[in-house]
């Protein structure tokens, strides 16, 4: 029998993964709108920045990954194949045979936000100047729309912000973002706050697919 707590810590739960979602549905909106606006757009099969081993996460942009991966039954064996990779490329990224860089994300769809702002959004520099956070290859190969691009950042265009997003996502659960973790850190442990919250339900809560 489930009992009123476990179903509420259900719903609380999913309910969370959803606001997230809805948030990511919104930066995804405002990056397209941006990318319309200046033309600028990730270089084809490029993927050199998902190939960095440096990339940090806060737990709670990994919530909706985390879930995804519980609810496919595979939770357990995504941690067991992150232990070894910590600190390394990005568990979700695979590379490509061709070239050092090029490469795709295989759970595209459920990526963090850090992956969903990189390129596209801006921060402020000391001076409270909108930059844009973004890397060589749009530099380089857009050079002359990412030049158009900033000029009009010092005037009228409006990227979206990096800090106010961040923000945002800390509005929904504080405690799960005031800290960041390599990307992979990240995700273990978002893996970890989901199997924590069913774990106890089983098999009455929500169960796992297989």
């Amino acid at each position: 029998m489930i009992t009123f707590a476990d179903f509420l810590t259900n719903v609380i739960l999913q309910q969370k993964v959803k606001l997230i979602e809805q948030l990511f549905k919104k930066l995804d909106e405002d990056i397209k709108e941006f990318q319309e606006q200046t033309k600028l757009t990730c270089i084809s099969g490029c993927g050199r920045c998902c190939s960095k081993p440096d990339i940090e996460a806060t737990i709670l942009e990994m919530l909706p990954l985390a879930h995804h991966y519980y609810t496919q039954g595979s939770a357990e064996q995504v941690i067991e194949k992150l232990i070894d990779t910590v600190s390394g490329i990005c568990h979700q990224f695979t590379l490509s045979v061709i070239g050092l860089h090029g490469g795709m994300c295989n759970e595209y769809p459920h990526r963090g936000m850090v992956c969903r702002l990189f390129g596209f959004a801006a921060s402020r520099d000391k001076y409270g100047k909108p930059r844009l956070v973004t890397c060589k290859p749009i530099k380089e190969e857009m050079e002359v729309n990412y030049k158009n691009t900033i000029k009009r950042m010092q005037i009228d265009l409006e990227a979206p912000c990096w800090v106010s997003y961040y923000n945002e996502l800390q509005n929904i659960d504080y405690f799960l973002t005031k800290d960041y973790y390599p990307i992979n850190k990240a995700l273990i442990l978002a893996i970890e706050h989901v199997i924590q919250y069913y774990s106890h339900k089983q098999p009455n809560g929500l169960k796992k697919a297989g």
